[in-house]
């Protein structure tokens, strides 16, 4: 008499945990599809080929790993949208190391604050970045073993003067790549997000969320081996390296074109001569696409879609792309943290056009009740009438679960597997979610998250502002533009000693900087003394059309 074996899933977790990895995914794409493009630059007009790109990666992995770079050590790169960024992303992870893209927009405070926080081994930037690398590698405490500049040093010189050439990183070719003993579990990506304080945090990402990421746009565009992608926003977001940006793309077997800077008449041109497929960007791209293309028609029958992402999407600016760009318009919504968890599809408007769309395949997303006492438990839900305003909160298997170094804000933002977002929203009986504003006032300007509080204290420097307050107003170009209220310590204080000291502020990146003051008596503030932010957004909208703020 026969007898039937148990199940035994050691077998099946043993391929999950050491072959399922995203490395191994793009690893497979080299021989599968090694004549294939992987990459196309533009700008040098050069091609890689996915076996091409390979070699290249192998050779990068071979280096950084003579370099001393090894399992859990981190790699911060500091790059615009090029090659060079794609083959530091996925070199990284084919030593074991942490890959660390960071804002290339940010101020040399707030880099050091980054290289502090992450102790990395290497620290790449772009040649044109040279001063404030400089500035900030005095500033911070850390000491990277390894620093390289790609490109020629501009005016500055060198950011260090032991640094070398991105190009001495590289073995030379047959140099044996690493073969680090990683499983799906091991942190692979640190991306970096303005925590409640407005300084960054670094998200820990690991490989089977990266693979995760990848199906998920695989699946939602949908995204195959024949499509060419041009993601129009930086790809240090995890929007842009993950939508449509490298990871996608790379695991799929499809082509990335990468941009240095948005361009809209670059971007168009590039649709119609190399048949590009999918854009992807935020809304305030989208908005200059469209004026571009109705100032100069090109063909754009090759697009099969666009992404927007980074900030509410309106009906009347989602029914005007469709009919200037292609009627394909997606709108994903997201954090940092989870990926993007809503999705609204061509086939979702005009009826829902404005709304994020509803939850992706394996998410689940909810609107949660505000209390001024607690934090609401996810099955406290508000009214699915479209009306009342909730927080969103996501559970999400694409989700970084921890941040770096900080306890107090994981504590803060996840609860019983849920990530609190601070995003607040509405949702109706089909859970379409709408997005209507921040729980914590931040400012989207051009895609970019501004916290008032960050630009506040920055001002609160200067010895002639008694106190500030931050909002953002409504702008066509970049969705909000940021402004301030000021009460004068000293009356003779202008809007343009303002702009003089936040220019010089190493902890205020350029695009956080206010482009308008207007100088009050008092602030709003509540019975505690805590400003309302949400009532001086209201006032400075009209105020701010009436001509009241002063510029620089």
């Amino acid at each position: 008499m026969s007898t039937q074996a148990e199940y035994d899933p050691s077998a099946f977790r043993a391929v999950l945990e050491h072959e399922f990895t995203y490395l191994h995914g793009f690893q497979r794409n080299t021989h599968r599809y090694a004549n294939r493009v992987a990459l196309h630059d533009p700008e040098s007009g050069r091609s890689w080929t996915y076996a091409e790109l390979g070699s290249d990666v192998d050779r990068l992995a071979a280096g950084l790993a003579a370099a001393g770079v090894g399992p859990g050590d981190v790699v911060v790169y500091q790059l615009y949208n090029c090659p060079e960024f794609a083959m530091v992303y996925l070199a990284a992870q084919a030593c074991g190391a942490i890959g660390a893209p960071i804002n290339y927009r940010l101020a040399p405070g707030e880099t050091a604050y980054i290289l502090d926080d992450s102790a990395p081994k290497v620290f790449v930037y772009d040649a044109a970045l040279a001063g404030p690398a400089r500035d900030a590698l005095a500033l911070a405490g850390h000491r990277p073993d390894v620093v390289a500049a790609l490109g020629a040093p501009g005016d500055g010189g060198a950011a260090r003067e032991d640094a070398v050439a991105f190009g001495d990183l590289f073995a030379p070719p047959g140099a044996a790549r690493p073969e680090p003993a990683a499983t799906g579990y091991e942190e692979t990506t640190r991306l970096y997000t303005s925590g409640t304080t407005g300084m960054p945090k670094g998200v820990a990402l690991n490989s089977l969320v990266e693979v995760l990421s990848a199906h998920d746009v695989i699946m939602h565009f949908p995204l195959s081996p024949e499509d060419i992608t041009l993601n129009m926003t930086p790809w240090f977001h995890r929007g842009g390296l993950f939508s449509g940006g490298p990871n996608p793309v790379f695991y799929a077997g499809a082509q990335a074109v990468p941009m240095r800077a948005f361009d809209p008449d670059l971007v168009l041109d590039h649709v119609e001569r190399l048949g590009v497929t999918f854009l992807i960007g935020a809304p305030t791209n989208l908005e200059m696409l469209t004026r571009a293309q109705l100032e100069r028609r090109r063909d754009l029958s090759s697009l099969r879609g666009i992404v927007t992402m980074g900030a509410p999407l309106t009906r009347d600016a989602c029914l005007r792309y469709q009919e200037v760009l292609t009627p394909r318009i997606f709108n994903g919504y997201g954090t940092t943290e989870t990926f993007w968890n809503t999705f609204l599809r061509p086939s979702d408007l005009p009826e829902h056009a404005g709304s994020a769309g509803r939850a992706c395949t394996d998410d689940d997303v909810a609107v949660v009740r505000l209390f001024d006492d607690r934090r609401a438990e996810p099955h406290e839900t508000v009214a699915h009438d479209d009306a009342e305003i909730g927080e969103v909160i996501v559970r999400s298997p694409k989700s970084g679960y921890h941040y770096t170094n900080s306890p107090e804000t994981d504590a803060k933002k996840f609860h019983d597997g849920w990530l609190y977002t601070g995003d607040l929203a509405t949702w109706d009986a089909d859970e379409y979610i709408t997005i209507v504003g921040r729980r914590d006032d931040m400012i989207v300007s051009g895609g970019e998250n501004v916290h008032p509080t960050q630009v506040e204290e920055a001002l609160g420097g200067h010895p002639g502002i008694a106190d500030s307050l931050v909002v953002g107003v409504p702008d066509e170009r970049w969705g909000q533009r940021v402004v301030a209220y000021v009460v004068r310590a000293d009356e003779t204080l202008t809007a343009a000693d303002c702009e003089r000291h936040c220019r010089t502020h190493p902890m205020l990146s350029p695009y956080k900087r206010p482009r308008a003051y207007r100088f009050v008596d008092a602030l709003p503030m509540n019975a505690t003394g805590k400003k309302l932010h949400y009532k001086a957004t209201e006032q400075a909208a009209t105020e701010y059309t009436e001509g009241l703020f002063e510029s620089p």
